[in-house]
């Protein structure tokens, strides 16, 4: 049985393994968790004078470095002056060079958002009229490229690391106190210490490369690593690393001191080591709560100690989860997992999946707003996938209630089975003992006769030597016997084979829920993303409308259904009336950053007069903008401007909206 076992289990790990790969890979670079709701001059917008300074406001505070703000003129060349600095809640600004020439310039940015993600982006302004421009914005994103995946792979680690260590030494505290003195349970819970230490300082050193340059040559840059840890996620990596050393001196107690005790003593014992390490693992998990989506935001007091919480019942439930799992497959014969721990478990498991519930309720409201953000959004999206996975966790753990329930009833019947089999055992080597005492003392006498004397009797003692040596190994022979007959018959319980069977598979899909729920804390949360949304929308159309310009701006959204097919495109017309206008087109991800597609195309149509469509094919003139002069609008009426974007070979969709032009 355990043979048929051990392949289905190694090439399930294997797919798991697959699995969560993929998914870590298609996180790519962190998502902005602080998005650019305005900036002044607008993106996109053609003032008259060069303006003294340029602002940005984000949706959140940002921490910004002396070249976070960039300026660049039509060539490449730097016109910003001094450090960007903070000038009234959320907006910061850079005052730039005195008469700045006429043309198109680009405004890069690079900041770190409150909750710990790096941001970054770029957009153009024109002075006088738009010309041409050389710079060209790199596609590399901050958070992104080798050391960007490096961090999240370290991210996942650290949460499983954490999830092992608590969960595990959980499981042994408050359901099976005989676990204590099992190599394989130690092996685990050290395992889980280890990794989450391992995967602490990879990100410490990787923090300053991952939120600035993104070069792996700098991820031993002693400068960039002192001014990490002069930030709130510095601080909570050391704090982490901290309390892991009281944590590694709670494994000791647990699996040295507490191990040796009797069971009356390890009660009193119990006690202490549980509120030990409730404080521990709590702390653990506020070095989480304080440096990420919990810590800013709307109710951030009661976001952090919900986030404890709602971190601290997925660790007790996954994390004892995959040490029922070994216990069942790893645990000696003579120390089986009994059925109590498996009821306790059960239980402690319960209690924790309302815990989770309930947080994650909260959770789920505070980074949505809305019930369409879940299908609107990307962080909706993967909070869907979160709910399915863990609502199959749930059906799986019923399954284990049930075999766990078989398994009791059957317990009774086994016992008496086995405790026949240990009294015949036991009948036989008695037996097997007085013929050997028999044989032993014949050889004696009869070396005796033989030899006389002295001589006899030394040879009689050196047989009874020799027969003693052979008692002992036939004596550990048996032993091994036993115990291998002991695990075959463990093995062969069908109740037994069928809880490690669904116990495994929930230890499987609690591998994937950790890895969705990995790729979430790098996803910007919905509720941020529509409202930048609503800004960048409402900042368009208070540009429209102001008297002066007399400029058309219309915004749609598109999704051509490919990989990164999302977006908005935004169609300005200027002065949008009978005769030449000037068009520029604007393409930008959901969370307003500018992006490049590979065409564009607009078509006007006046279905009124039956005249159009006319085409139009702007010019490429930087990273998500085109542009157009000339463009003749014959007559005035209702206008259908239809724009077509095309996101790779395949992927193409035609938007449209209608506007009074003229």
């Amino acid at each position: 049985m355990t043979q048929t076992i051990a392949p289905r289990v190694r090439t399930l790990v294997l797919l798991l393994l697959a699995a969560t790969g993929l998914l870590l890979a298609a996180a790519g670079p962190a998502s902005a968790h602080a998005a650019l709701t305005g900036s002044d001059p607008q993106q996109g917008g053609v003032v008259e004078q060069a303006p003294t300074r340029i602002s940005l406001t984000f949706s959140e505070q940002v921490a910004m470095s002396a070249d976070s703000l960039r300026v660049l003129d039509p060539s490449g060349k730097p016109v910003q002056s001094g450090k960007p600095s903070n000038v009234s809640g959320t907006t910061y600004a850079v005052r730039l060079h005195s008469g700045l020439p006429d043309g198109t310039y680009t405004v890069t940015y690079q900041v770190v958002s409150a909750d710990s993600h790096p941001v970054s982006g770029a957009y153009t302004f024109s002075i006088g009229a738009p010309s041409k421009s050389s710079v060209s914005v790199s596609a590399e994103t901050a958070g992104g490229g080798v050391v960007g995946w490096l961090y999240g792979f370290g991210r996942y680690m650290s949460y499983a690391g954490f999830v092992v260590l608590v969960g595990g030494a959980a499981f042994v505290l408050a359901c099976w106190q005989r676990g204590s003195g099992v190599r394989a349970m130690q092996r685990l819970v050290v395992s889980g210490w280890l990794t989450l230490t391992a995967s602490t300082l990879l990100l410490l050193l990787l923090r300053g490369s991952y939120t600035s340059s993104g070069k792996v040559g700098d991820v031993f840059d002693l400068s960039l690593l002192g001014q990490v840890l002069q930030t709130k996620t510095g601080a909570a990596l050391v704090s982490r690393l901290l309390l892991l050393a009281a944590a590694a001196l709670f494994i000791a107690v647990l699996f040295g001191a507490y191990d040796k005790r009797e069971d009356e003593e390890k009660r009193d014992l119990s006690f202490g080591l549980a509120i030990g390490g409730t404080v521990v693992a709590a702390g653990l998990a506020a070095s989480w709560a304080m440096s990420e989506h919990a810590s800013v935001g709307l109710q951030a007091g009661i976001a952090m100690p919900v986030d404890v919480v709602h971190l601290l019942a997925v660790a007790t439930w996954l994390g004892g989860l995959t040490a029922l799992l070994v216990a069942l497959y790893k645990a000696p014969a003579d120390t089986p997992v009994d059925t109590v721990a498996v009821r306790r478990f059960s239980t402690l498991a319960f209690g924790s999946v309302v815990a989770l519930v309930a947080t994650g309720t909260y959770q789920s409201w505070r980074q949505l707003g809305s019930w369409s953000a879940f299908t609107d959004t990307r962080y909706g999206q993967l909070l869907l996938v979160k709910i399915g996975l863990v609502a199959l966790l749930v059906g799986l753990a019923w399954i284990s209630r049930r075999w766990t329930a078989q398994l009791a009833d059957a317990v009774p019947v086994v016992a008496r089975q086995r405790e026949k089999e240990r009294q015949g055992e036991k009948g036989l080597q008695r037996e097997k003992e007085l013929q050997r005492e028999k044989e032993q003392v014949g050889a004696g006498t009869g070396s005796s006769k033989d030899a006389g004397g002295s001589k006899g009797a030394g040879s009689g003692e050196s047989k009874g030597t020799g027969g003693s040596k052979r008692a002992a190994q036939l004596a550990r022979q048996q032993a091994a016997m036993d115990t291998a007959r002991q695990k075959r018959a463990r093995d062969a319980d069908p109740h037994r084979f069928g809880l490690r069977r669904s116990v495994l598979a929930e230890a499987g899909v609690a591998v994937v829920v950790l890895a969705v729920t990995t790729v979430l804390t790098q996803t910007e949360p919905g509720r941020t993303e529509l409202e930048a949304k609503a800004a960048t929308s409402s900042s368009s159309s208070s540009s429209a409308s102001t008297p002066s310009g007399g400029a058309l701006t219309l915004d749609m959204s598109f999704d051509t259904g490919g990989a990164d097919g999302k977006g908005v495109v935004t169609v300005d017309l200027d002065p949008a009336r009978v005769g030449g206008n000037e068009m520029h087109v604007y393409v930008q991800r959901p969370n307003g950053r500018a992006f490049d597609i590979p065409e564009v195309k607009v078509a006007f149509t006046l279905k009124a007069k039956d005249i159009g469509p006319l085409p139009v094919v702007p010019d490429h003139i930087t990273t998500g903008h085109w542009s157009a002069n000339g463009v003749q609008i014959p007559m005035a009426g209702d206008w259908q401007v239809e724009v077509t974007v095309r996101t790779s070979d395949i992927d193409q969709t035609t938007v449209s909206k209608n506007a009074q032009i003229g």
